[in-house]
């Protein structure tokens, strides 16, 4: 239908095309999920995927790399690349340059 067609319909006619238009799109949807279910089937797969399960604990993870112009921000390594770190890559510093002296850490931490 074009867009004239639409303007020229009245308040009623569009509220019914949209039910017309939301029922067909509930059953198309719940065919293809049926479709889907079946071929997970025969693949072998659970269709129900469970979710509920806890996710894995991991331990914790000291910082690797410290910000030079704001050393309250941090990385692990781990993950993606902070913007900090893309931008002191790109000035030309090597992650060589922005690591922890973690025996610095570790004197505080022993006198602290």
């Amino acid at each position: 239908m074009e867009s004239s067609a639409f303007n020229s319909m009245s308040t009623d006619e569009l509220w019914s095309l949209h039910q017309r238009v939301i029922s067909i799109l509930t059953r198309r949807m719940a065919e293809e999920k049926s479709k889907l279910e079946q071929r997970l089937r025969r693949l072998g797969g659970n269709p129900a995927i469970r979710h509920d399960r806890p996710r894995r604990p991991y331990p914790k993870v000291l910082p690797k790399y410290q910000n030079p112009r704001n050393p309250t921000e941090k990385w692990s390594g781990r993950g993606k690349q902070p913007r900090w770190v893309r931008a002191q890559l790109s000035a030309g510093k090597k992650l060589d340059h922005l690591l922890i002296d973690r025996s610095e850490t570790q004197r505080r931490r022993q006198s602290a």
